[in-house]
């Protein structure tokens, strides 16, 4: 109740931001101005109610038209609030630099109908860009993800892995607005890669496996040769994580809760770990992640791999001797211009990453979270391709 309530203050200050910056160089007739704030609230209101039917009644068909307006309306709002705080700063820093400068010398207008206009016209611009960029941000999150080959060299790689071919999803969040025709575009990309692993990566779902399972069957279906293991991220404690770890075994997939598995090619070997969400502890004590957990009584291997949801995991794992994690989370920033605030709180937003001797990928997700938009980080299928790096 406190985090609802604190979101509520947030996100209440930003619209009330956008409306008064917005709306005030318009010099809006009364009615004008009372349904334009009028809108601003009954979205807020709408955004709010989404985010209560998500954990109380869980997906109906009404409630998802309300996520969907929720969701969109919360992508294009996110557009203009950053187009009007970066014009906010730069109209304050023109002001800074006028009065450092010798005598009557201004950057700005000085006429205030001058000035109203220039940011009027401002405005009319952004809401015009915003609608350019949220319309080709739909197409790019709703399309079935492209795949993304990344090769990845390994020191002493034997010959039997030489070229093995890793698949790895993760972040699909099926939910409100991802549904069972989303998965099986993915499960029929993925079918065309001819993978030896699989690797999920956490994060698959937004609700209750009572809800959500029968739209994630098509998973059931992907095709690997040694297997297809997942580790949690931290949406699927959200929604009972034991129980979304008994529907991903129901699927077909190994789960790894700090703990592995060992793969053999002839005399190589491969071991693939995960652990638990980074912050799993916080939500469910007993689900600390713990690489070295993961690890215990495995045999020494030519390839140690960890499945890890949140890339700072790899601060832990590096120490423990993996070659490769394999982590999401990030989105990538999903929407220009949030890619530049993850790198705040990972130490990777998106690609191949050495840390010591072990590479870390971070892949931008398979599908997306809240607003059905992805504006400068496309999502992806990854095919990671192993190969013995050169002396």
């Amino acid at each position: 109740m406190i985090f609802f309530l604190f979101a509520t203050l947030i996100m209440g200050a930003a619209y009330g931001y956008v409306g008064w910056r917005l709306m005030g160089p318009w010099r809006l007739s009364a009615v004008g101005g009372w349904a334009g704030w009028g809108l601003l609230f009954g979205h807020l209101v709408c955004v709010m109610t989404s985010f209560a039917l998500m954990r109380l009644v869980g997906s109906a068909p009404w409630t998802r038209a309300v996520w969907w307006v929720a969701f969109i309306g919360m992508g294009f709002l996110s557009f203009i609030f950053i187009g009007l705080l970066l014009r906010d700063l730069g109209w304050s820093g023109l002001g800074l630099i006028e009065r450092l400068l010798p005598g009557e010398s201004t950057l700005r207008p000085t006429d205030p109908d001058r000035r109203r206009f220039l940011l009027g016209a401002f405005n009319t611009a952004l809401l015009g860009l915003t609608g350019v960029a949220g319309s080709v941000g739909i197409w790019a999150a709703r399309h079935v993800p492209d795949v993304r080959e990344v090769v990845v060299p390994i020191d002493n790689l034997p010959e039997a892995l030489q070229g093995y071919r890793i698949v790895q999803i993760t972040d699909l969040h099926v939910g409100p607005t991802i549904r069972e025709d989303y998965v099986a575009g993915v499960v029929e990309r993925i079918a065309g890669l001819n993978a030896d692993l699989i690797a999920v990566t956490g994060d698959m779902v937004d609700g209750a496996p009572a809800d959500l399972e029968p739209l994630m069957q098509p998973l059931s279906r992907m095709p690997s040769k040694d297997g297809v293991y997942f580790c949690t991220g931290n949406h699927e404690y959200y929604s009972g994580v034991q129980r979304w770890c008994a529907a991903m075994s129901r699927l077909g997939m190994t789960v790894l809760n700090n703990a592995h598995a060992i793969i053999r090619r002839g005399d190589a070997s491969i071991m693939v770990a995960g652990v638990t969400d980074y912050r799993a502890h916080t939500m469910l004590p007993s689900h600390r992640s713990d690489a070295k957990a993961a690890v215990k009584g495995a045999p020494e291997c030519d390839v140690r791999l960890l499945l890890a949801h949140q890339p700072k995991s790899c601060l832990a794992a590096e120490p423990v001797g993996f070659d490769l994690q394999l982590s999401g989370h990030t989105h990538g920033g999903q929407i220009f211009p949030w890619n530049f605030l993850v790198p705040l709180a990972q130490p990777f937003t998106a690609g191949l990453h050495r840390l010591g001797k072990m590479w870390v990928y971070v892949s931008r997700g398979t599908g997306y979270w809240g607003p059905p938009m992805r504006v400068g980080a496309p999502s992806e299928i990854t095919l990671l391709l192993l190969q013995r790096a050169e002396d």
